[in-house]
């Protein structure tokens, strides 16, 4: 079951994750969950470590450094600074690219 986002159209949220890991692999829900978070857990400390994690045929994540800058309010015109930051991004793979691309 997809969960529907006002503006973003249909999500598959973590707890429908879970259940499709616990369906497909006929696993407890509980197992299940602990398997999802172990990998999420895994990644986020990959990414915090600045490593890159690649998944072949789905795609790659990064952490990505920007630089700060003096920007400027939008709606007041004052300058502002804007701190330095890392976040992470997502690259997706070709595979995938092409799967979705395809509707397949």
């Amino acid at each position: 079951m997809l969960t529907r986002h006002p503006q973003r159209g249909p999500a598959v949220t973590k707890s429908e994750l879970i259940e499709a890991v616990a369906e497909r692999a006929g696993i407890p829900r509980s197992r299940a969950e602990q398997a999802v978070n172990l990998v999420f857990e895994r990644m986020e400390q990959a990414l915090v470590r600045g490593d890159r994690i690649e998944i072949r045929g789905f795609g790659s994540f990064r952490a990505k450094h920007y630089a700060g800058y003096a920007g400027r309010n939008p709606r007041t015109g004052v300058p502002i600074s804007v701190e330095p930051k890392v976040l992470p991004i997502f690259k997706v793979g070709r595979e995938l690219r092409l799967r979705v691309r395809d509707g397949a």
